[in-house]
């Protein structure tokens, strides 16, 4: 499986990913959100109020992260946001957990999308849980240095 592949399985797996943004002050911002369906990685839907101080912060500046976590691993996504208020797609990806979070239904104007155009994404691979126990205990029992952080490769979208 090529590390496409498995990106877009780690992506469909997360139901919920956080999107990091930068804030009128330059300031780090993350939040979760739910990922809608997607034919691509490099291009990830999430519903939201088209009013909201995200949206407005994005629309200043659009660079932004979106972190993925699932048992196959963790992706970290970078590319641009923008709002976009496309009805038919938004009704296409519009769910019952959307009506949790949202003051109103698809056909309410404030209700939009905001589409994340990705450029490069990084991927670590889980080793499982029984890997990930035995790396564990062989670090506590001192036989083995543990697995260091390492630089996952970048996979151009």
């Amino acid at each position: 499986m090529s590390d496409r592949e498995t990106i877009a399985e780690v992506m469909k797996a997360t139901r919920i990913a956080i999107l990091t943004y930068e804030d009128e002050q330059g300031r780090l911002v993350s939040t979760p959100m739910g990922t809608q369906d997607f034919d691509d990685p490099a291009t990830v839907w999430f519903i939201t109020e088209a009013d909201s101080d995200k949206v407005a912060a994005i629309s200043r500046q659009p660079r932004v992260n979106v972190s993925y976590a699932s048992d196959k691993g963790w992706v970290s996504l970078s590319g641009t946001a923008s709002l976009n208020q496309d009805r038919a797609k938004l009704e296409e990806l519009w769910d019952p957990s959307a009506s949790a979070f949202m003051q109103g239904g698809p056909d309410d104007p404030n209700s939009a999308l905001l589409e994340v155009s990705g450029d490069t994404a990084q991927l670590w691979e889980s080793p499982g849980k029984l890997g990930m126990l035995v790396q564990v205990a062989k670090g506590a029992l001192g036989k083995e240095d543990p697995a260091k952080d390492s630089d996952a490769p970048v996979v151009d979208l």
